[in-house]
């Protein structure tokens, strides 16, 4: 890896000697193997190796970004002069600039974030066929989309003339699988995955199957519902969509540019007393966890809702500035676009009420397990997508429901938000099973 640092300050030393004032850059590899099988046979393997490099200079208080994916010497002199010359073109933005020396990370936590471990394409094969051989078995099953078992692993290394120069690995597991149940017209499917940093959290294939076959099954002979309001229940599966709106609408990109609908919300209630949201990029073994932020800013946990109140905004250094505040450490950046603000391992705390008892309390109600669409505005905060799952009856699930609309704000939505104690860190962006009170649900 530190070939990598020592190409990144040759690559800055280079940009500076070409006119630049300041200058950083960021050099990404990865690679990546995949196994996919269908019907007990394999289907597709696919491999890929990738290495990025990404040049930001700055003029005064004007920026350029360049990438490439060679690192010739010839190359670099001609990418540190196509920056600095676009530099010298592009208007002035006051906001722009790399951190000041004492803004620098100089702790960097073990966040566990790499596996050395790296599986061969038979390995994945297993895994991938006892997944859909899982699913396949569970009765009722008649068809499969397949299954699939993935490693990938990356490379992240960040230098800039302010002085900063540190580098990270990352690692990922997966394993998922997907069949259909019913026939003709009245067919369903249905899937279910796992991805994790190391391999042995990973979940068994079985397990994965087994579940991805027994939720298609539940989805047979759905039926549709009158339009009414009732309180809806979200699935861990699509509840994190609710904590994903939040940070959208609490992004410092944004709430600069005045387009979130809650941009005059700071330090108030939005949710009901004990809610709390947590953004922790030092999570070990999270899918997004990282010792540094794209700008070389430390990060550290944060409660962005603590008690229910909104506390802090997601920034980086150009929408602090542009704000009149400082970092909070969640600059995200690829090789080709500057710095934007981006959360890390975001979760909704659990509650202290079982998803049964959340359910058992509903008379009439909707249990939702997909959301289709993205009817969410984030301006105003209207909320409305598609959306299946199994309506509730008398506090029990009784029949599978598709084809209707569920409907609302999410300012509403935010404060009826009950979190019940089944919270799993599966996806990056997680919560727990969630009650909210009040939404219209459109049927027939």
């Amino acid at each position: 890896m530190n070939e990598q640092l020592n190409l990144l300050e040759d690559l800055i030393g280079r940009a500076l000697k070409a006119g630049a004032d300041t200058a950083d850059a960021i050099a990404v590899t990865g690679v990546s193997l995949s196994q996919a099988v269908r019907l007990g046979k394999p289907e597709h393997l696919e491999r890929s190796e990738g290495s990025d490099l990404g040049l930001r200079v700055f003029i005064g208080k004007r920026q350029a970004i360049v990438s490439s994916s060679d690192s010739a010497p010839d190359t670099l002199d001609e990418l540190c002069s196509r920056a600095v010359a676009m530099a010298r073109a592009v208007p002035e933005d006051p906001d722009c600039g790399l951190a000041e020396p004492e803004q620098l990370a100089t702790d960097f936590p073990d966040i566990e974030s790499f596996d050395p471990a790296e599986p061969t394409a038979d390995e994945l094969k297993e895994r991938a066929l006892r997944a859909e051989d899982a699913a396949r078995a569970v009765p009722g099953i008649t068809n499969s989309e397949g299954g699939n078992a993935g490693w990938g692993m990356g490379r992240v290394a960040m230098a800039a003339s302010n002085g900063f120069a540190q580098e990270y690995a990352n690692s990922h597991h997966s394993i998922s699988a997907s069949v259909l149940a019913g026939a003709g017209t009245e067919m369903e499917r249905d899937y279910d995955y796992s991805s994790t940093v190391f391999l042995n959290d990973l979940t068994a294939p079985e397990a994965i199957g087994k579940s991805a076959g027994e939720k298609t099954i539940r989805r047979l002979n759905p039926r549709k519902v009158e339009t009414a309001e009732a309180p809806i229940v979200f699935d861990p599966r699509v509840s994190r969509s609710l904590i994903g709106h939040l940070s959208s609408a609490i992004n410092g990109a944004a709430v600069a540019r005045g387009t979130s609908f809650l941009k005059d919300k700071m330090g108030e209630k939005l949710f009901a007393d004990g809610i709390n949201i947590i953004d922790d990029p030092h999570r070990k073994r999270g899918l997004r966890s990282r010792p540094f932020d794209g700008e070389g800013i430390a990060t550290r946990k944060r409660h962005l809702i603590e008690g229910g109140e909104l506390t802090t905004w997601i920034l980086d250094l150009h929408s602090a500035r542009k704000m009149g505040l400082e970092t909070t450490g969640n600059a995200s950046r690829g090789t080709s676009s500057p710095p934007s603000p981006s959360v890390s391992n975001l979760y909704l705390e659990p509650g202290d009420i079982s998803p049964q008892d959340l359910i058992g309390a509903i008379d009439q109600g909707f249990y939702v397990t997909e959301l289709i669409g993205f009817g969410v505005n984030g301006v105003t905060g209207d909320y409305s997508r598609g959306a299946s799952g199994f309506w509730i009856e008398n506090g029990k699930l009784a029949y599978p429901v598709s084809e209707v609309t569920i409907a609302g704000n999410l300012k509403d939505m935010f404060r009826e938000l009950t979190p019940a104690d089944d919270l799993e860190f599966r996806y990056g962006t997680d919560a727990p099973t969630v009650r909210v009170n009040g939404m219209t649900v459109a049927g027939r």
